[in-house]
C-alpha cells in the first residue's frame, strides 16, 4: 500500500484523521444549533435549518473553519463552548502507535489542519499530541484553507518539503484532490472519520479504516546487556 522507504515527510490532518470527527459533528450540528436557538428564541431544529444554510454557503472557505467568524456571526462564545465540551475529544484508533513508529523511523511528521488556532491548541492540550510533530500548521496562518488553490505550494515556501516524498492522510477528499494537483504523491483518505456515522469510500483515493493497515515495520533493537 505504501513503501515507507519512499517517504521522508508525513502530513496528518487533525479532525477526522487523528481525532474522531464525532466531537466536531456533535459541536456544530447539535450543540451550536441548540445554544443559538436558545439565544434567539427558536427551537433547535429551526436553528439547525438556519445554520445548515450558513454552513453550506461557506463550506470549503477559511471562514467556515474560523471560531472568530462564527462567534461574531452567531454572538456565541464558540471557544468557551468548545472548552466546555472537550471531554468528547478523542483519538482515532492506533494514532499514538503510528506516531511513535514514525518517530522511530526518523520521518518528519507534520500536523496540517484547517482548525482555528484556538481549536488546535485545545485539542493538542487535551490529547497531548503536540510533541509528536516537528511542524504544526493551521491554515489560518496561511490565509487559505487546505482545499484552496495554492495552499500546498504556499506551505512549501514556508517550510520546505519534497512533495514526491510526502504522504498526506486526510478525511477531506477536496483537500486530497488539491494536494494531488499541487504535487503531493502519496495520498490516503479515512474510511471512518466519525465513529458514530457510517463509513465512507472514494473512487480516487485509498481510504484507511485503521492506521494499523499502514503501520511501518517495528525496528529491531540490539540487546547490549548480553
Amino acid at each position: 500500500m505504501l513503501n515507507w522507504a519512499d517517504v521522508d515527510t508525513v502530513m496528518f490532518d487533525m479532525d477526522g484523521t487523528l481525532l474522531d470527527l464525532h466531537f466536531d459533528n456533535y459541536f456544530w450540528e447539535t450543540l451550536v444549533p441548540r445554544t443559538y436557538g436558545q439565544r434567539i428564541g427558536i427551537d433547535a431544529d429551526a436553528a439547525w435549518a438556519q445554520l445548515r444554510q450558513h454552513y453550506h454557503a461557506l463550506h470549503g472557505k477559511l471562514d467556515w473553519y474560523c471560531i472568530d467568524f462564527w462567534s461574531d456571526k452567531l454572538q456565541l462564545d464558540i471557544q468557551g463552548m468548545k472548552n466546555a465540551a472537550r471531554d468528547k475529544i478523542a483519538l482515532r484508533p492506533n494514532v499514538l502507535p503510528l506516531l511513535s513508529r514514525l518517530q522511530a523511523h526518523g520521518k518528519t511528521v507534520w500536523l496540517v489542519t484547517n482548525a482555528h488556532p484556538g481549536s488546535l491548541d485545545l485539542k493538542m492540550q487535551h490529547t497531548g499530541l503536540r510533541n509528536h510533530f516537528q511542524h504544526t500548521v493551521s491554515s489560518h496562518d496561511l490565509g487559505l484553507a487546505k482545499e484552496n488553490a495554492g495552499f500546498w505550494t504556499t506551505l512549501r515556501q514556508l517550510e520546505h518539503y519534497d512533495p514526491e516524498r510526502t504522504v498526506l492522510f486526510d478525511d477531506n477528499f477536496n483537500v486530497l484532490a488539491r494536494a494531488r494537483a499541487e504535487g503531493i504523491r502519496h495520498l490516503f483518505g479515512i474510511t471512518l472519520p466519525d465513529s458514530q456515522r457510517p463509513p465512507v469510500q472514494h473512487e480516487e483515493f485509498i481510504c484507511l479504516h485503521d492506521f494499523e493497515q499502514i503501520m511501518p515495520p517495528a525496528l529491531e533493537t540490539s540487546d547490549h546487556g548480553r
